[in-house]
């Protein structure tokens, strides 16, 4: 039975750093500079403060992620089978009622972003929540019960692949965050870097 609602030190933060980067040639796009610092250095500092404990999920280059002092673990499956497969991996790693996931290129992350999904959990008397912002539901942004294990494992056995449909699968609540548009940015191109780096560089 997981504990609800979750409290910051019920849920273990996940980065989703397993990808393969296609979009960006390749590139661990977790280990891209972005603004002088690898991109997974702009997540940990504002992911930390929010949850209880952290997990890197990456498939590629574990060493060095390992180096940032932080739990390391890759897909059980080595066929790169896209974000499920790091939730899944998660939820049989985490020590912690409940995951919340977020992706390695995402260095605007939200310093509420916890906080937000508990509340929407707690208003919508849901047992999940997922980000949306301008209407776009961004559901690799997910705080999930990890008593999801199972279904999950059984899902991706019958195929499951996308994220989107899986996540909508168990009716999450909805916590809005329009007010932050450029937190959820897709980086895709060395462009998208480039636009990120010139947000970060007067603040730092």
């Amino acid at each position: 039975m997981n504990r609800y609602p979750p409290t910051p030190l019920d849920i273990t933060g996940v980065i989703l750093a397993g990808g393969r980067g296609s979009r960006m040639g390749g590139v661990d796009k977790g280990l891209a500079e972005l603004a002088g610092r690898p991109m997974i250095e702009w997540v940990l500092e504002a992911f930390a403060p929010q949850v209880g404990a952290l997990l890197i999920n990456a498939n590629r280059h574990r060493e060095i992620y390992a180096e940032y002092g932080v739990p390391v673990i890759a897909d059980s499956d080595p066929v790169f089978n896209g974000p499920l497969a790091g939730m899944l991996s998660a939820m049989r790693a985490a020590r912690t009622d409940w995951i919340l996931t977020v992706p390695c290129d995402g260095p605007l992350l939200p310093p509420d972003l916890a906080s937000r999904l508990i509340a929407a959990l707690v208003s919508g008397e849901m047992t999940s929540a997922t980000v949306t912002e301008g209407g776009r539901i961004h559901p690799v942004y997910a705080l999930l019960p990890v008593s999801l294990e199972q279904a999950l494992s059984a899902d991706m056995t019958a195929g499951a692949r996308k994220v989107g449909e899986w996540v909508a699968r168990h009716r999450p609540a909805l916590a809005d965050f329009s007010d932050q548009p450029q937190a959820f940015a897709n980086i895709n191109s060395a462009e998208d870097v480039a636009r990120l780096a010139s947000q970060l560089m007067p603040s730092r």
